[in-house]
């Protein structure tokens, strides 16, 4: 059981930082991992100054408080993302009681988040895609367990789904329709086409299933019968990844990030692959351009006459 968190501040201050996490819980559908991490950023926020911190000291801290506990953060050897996490959390909780009517200090507003360093996504080619999916069923111990692996992952790759979405899935949610409702971060709701392919690898697990699936019940199962664990799936690709040589950063998540590669390569627009991926923005999206690029140098140096002559 998780030790509770405790903060620098007044009993005052910290029943409404409960309640500001009960409203990011309810009402922003934020995830109790998101949470949890929000919450620590905020202890050692509220953990930088000398005296617990009293409504009347929020309301009076001001742009040298805040960029103070930047500059400790970051003697720290913090890295810029969590850096940037921190600085987020500590916005969205003056937010909250700015718009609450609670506290109006708009100080911490102007600050800036470090630039964060551009991450591509990590996809894979076509090639190595299909040899993960086709060695899935190789790496259980039961041979419905093998056909629960390859339904996943082909529902991952062939629908973009991030693994906390597909493993979300009830049985009543796929029929043998052409298309899938998916609700995924902040409650937002897409439709992503249902392959041919995909349902099949379904069919197939559902029929071998030692367990009864009623509409209503968790689709993918784990060996008791509830509902599977990300770290089983995040596992068992581990040892296919193993097994065939290829890199860590393939992971479940990978093969979203090559689900939109592979559509843009094929001549798929941003918009529809924004849409498919259920991204609220088309900055996100645009990453993948950045990948289709690198592809094409690549390319490009391997097959040019001149590089062969080098």
């Amino acid at each position: 059981m998780k030790q509770a968190i405790k903060y620098n501040t007044t009993s005052e201050v910290s029943s409404l930082i409960s309640q500001w996490l009960g409203w990011l819980k309810d009402e922003r559908r934020y995830s109790l991992h998101t949470l949890d991490a929000y919450a620590r950023d905020f202890a050692a926020f509220t953990y930088f100054f000398d005296k617990p911190l009293s409504l009347k000291q929020l309301a009076r801290l001001d742009v040298r408080d805040f960029r103070a506990f930047i500059s400790f953060r970051a003697s720290k050897h913090l890295e810029k993302t969590s850096l940037a996490r921190e600085i987020s959390t500590i916005k969205n909780f003056f937010r909250w009681l700015d718009n609450n009517d609670i506290v109006k200090n708009s100080a911490i507003q102007v600050i800036s988040s470090p630039r964060k360093a551009k991450i591509l996504p990590k996809a894979i080619d076509v090639n190595e895609t299909f040899n993960v999916l086709d060695s899935a069923k190789e790496f259980s111990k039961k041979a419905w367990e093998g056909l629960r692996d390859t339904a996943i992952l082909t529902l991952l790759y062939g629908c973009g789904l991030r693994i906390s979405e597909a493993l979300a899935l009830n049985v009543g949610d796929i029929g043998n329709g052409p298309t899938l409702r998916i609700t995924g971060k902040g409650n937002k709701t897409r439709i992503v086409p249902l392959l041919p392919e995909v349902i099949e690898a379904i069919n197939a697990y559902k029929a071998e299933c030692p367990y009864n699936l009623r509409a209503d019940d968790a689709l993918f199962l784990g060996a008791r019968g509830d509902r599977l664990s990300p770290r089983i799936v995040q596992r068992q690709l581990a040892k296919i990844r193993a097994y065939l040589g290829l890199p860590e950063t393939l992971t479940p998540h990978a093969l979203r990030h090559s689900y939109a590669t592979h559509l843009l390569a094929q001549g798929t627009d941003l918009r529809s692959i924004q849409e498919l991926l259920g991204h609220a923005s088309l900055t996100t999206t645009q990453r993948y351009t950045e990948v289709e690029i690198e592809t094409l140098k690549k390319e490009y140096h391997h097959a040019h006459p001149l590089e062969q002559e080098a």
